[in-house]
């Protein structure tokens, strides 16, 4: 063990941990989850590390040696992430704004800087994780500029699959534009669709989807790096405001810039709302989608059986044979979850005050969350059930032809005296719409083919002049 010190007094760290006393204070104090801080922010917070290194070298803060020690670091880390991930760790959800995070960050750097140079882990004259690695920085700047990062990265992720199960129901669209079925409005009999126009709706309920969450996302690359502690960007000079976010620009690849107004970045989240706002719409879009599909497939004896969900386990441990739809089962249960985080990001973001809003870290565990299981769900919604999605082409034509539902859509044709009294009796006897307009209108058969067209029956507006009733109605 070796003794570190800070302004609280000493403490024992493990002697061959990268991490030093705040750290070991944030482990004990935040002992409310086993989860740690999302990887892909830590990565990010090293990587803004090396660029405030680079910067404060440019302008002059930062001895050279010292710039190259904590790059050397910074580089060795990124290059083997998962050898410093058990230091690189602290409590998802922490008081103190994320200073934990950001100080462990500071201490892995300072100490595997020294020991690069020979030295030992906490001899921090050599490399000081305050004075050196966090130089011109405060947490309230560095830690929100890698959660953006990170967010833009777990968002691009999620839209990428996005787009892909969306393409899937527009191929089910195209595949079954002629597949006629009963439309249900209120769970009951409406007019006739088809089931291509169906998931043609679905495809175009998540591409409104796939833009809200492109354009939240996109508010995301204005960072507040260079704010330093309320916006006012104590500590750091104009130099190296003006060349830090340029340099992280660099090293990222993300197209970065600087919020206008830093104040204003450092204390309002709103952009995290919006993004949350974003993932919850998309979420209550699964739950409708979901719950249609699993209506649809309810059965396969004594539901509606039009759609035959794949078969990918069983279903009961006590029922032989049963098989339940479980795939759309888990994207609803992950959006019920998003539906709950957005919630609590309303919360914390509404909670700050003053120059700072110190629940970040529990707005960033929830949307990492969020587009982590929104993209798990779409995944195994494309993979596992749309891929192999059939349609019961034969119980809807029966279903469809024996719904009196076809009478609406004939109404412009015969008048809707007639159409609701071929209704009624379809639903007393359950004769076929076709039957009964043989049996009680004055109609050529021909005229009931041209009447019961899917083509008409879909664009009742195209279909030909309305019959004078008087002359049908069979007396």
């Amino acid at each position: 063990m070796r003794i570190e010190s800070d302004s609280l007094g000493t403490k024992a760290v493990d002697d061959a941990a990268y991490y030093g006393i705040h750290t070991e204070r944030a482990r004990e104090n935040f002992p409310v989850t086993s989860r740690p801080v999302d990887g892909r922010l830590v990565k990010n917070l090293i990587l803004v590390k090396e660029a405030c290194a680079n910067a404060n070298a440019e302008t002059g803060r930062l001895a050279a040696d010292k710039h190259r020690m904590i790059v050397d670091a910074c580089e060795a880390i990124l290059d083997d992430f998962d050898c410093f991930a058990s230091d690189l760790r602290t409590p998802a959800i922490q008081g103190g704004a994320g200073t934990s995070t950001n100080m462990n960050a500071n201490e892995v750097i300072a100490n595997l800087a020294a020991e690069m140079a020979g030295a030992k882990k906490g001899a921090y004259e050599l490399i000081h994780p305050n004075d050196d690695v966090n130089m011109a920085q405060s947490t309230n700047d560095v830690y929100p500029t890698a959660g953006h990062m990170a967010l833009v990265e777990y968002t691009t992720d999620l839209l990428d699959q996005l787009e892909k199960t969306a393409s899937s129901f527009l191929k089910l669209a195209h595949e079954h534009r002629f597949s006629l079925k009963m439309g249900r409005t209120q769970l009951e009999d409406a007019v006739p669709t088809t089931f291509g126009k169906e998931f043609h709706a679905y495809y175009r309920v998540l591409m409104r989807d796939y833009k809200r969450i492109e354009a939240a996302s996109a508010s995301l690359l204005e960072v507040p790096l260079g704010g330093t502690a309320i916006g006012t960007s104590i500590c750091a000079t104009q130099e190296y405001c003006d060349a830090v976010v340029p340099e992280l620009r660099r090293l990222s690849g993300m197209p970065l810039t600087q919020a206008e107004d830093l104040s204003d970045a450092v204390q309002n989240t709103d952009c995290y709302v919006a993004l949350s706002s974003a993932y919850k719409n998309l979420a209550t879009d699964l739950i409708k989608i979901t719950n249609d599909l699993r209506l649809l497939g309810s059965g396969p004896q004594a539901g509606l059986h039009e759609l035959e969900l794949p078969k990918v386990q069983a279903g009961s441990s006590i029922m032989p044979g049963k098989v339940n739809p479980v795939i759309p089962e888990v994207c609803a249960q992950v959006a019920f979850q998003v539906v709950g985080n957005d919630a609590a990001i309303a919360l914390a973001s509404s909670s700050g005050q003053l120059e700072l809003n110190a629940f970040e870290p529990v707005m960033f565990d929830d949307l990492f969350e969020d587009a982590s299981l929104l993209r798990g769900a779409l995944l195994t919604l494309k993979k596992n059930c749309l891929d192999h999605l059939k349609v019961n082409e034969q119980r809807c034509a029966e279903m469809a032809a024996h719904s009196a539902g076809l009478a609406t859509a004939l109404s412009p044709t015969i008048g809707y005296r007639a159409a609701a009294k071929i209704a009624q009796e379809a639903v007393a006897t359950g004769e076929s719409i076709e039957v009964l307009l043989k049996e009680k209108i004055n109609i050529p058969d021909s005229k009931i083919k041209e009447l019961l067209n899917p083509q008409n029956l879909l664009q009742p507006a195209n279909s030909s002049a309305k019959l004078e009733t008087a002359t049908m109605l069979k007396r």
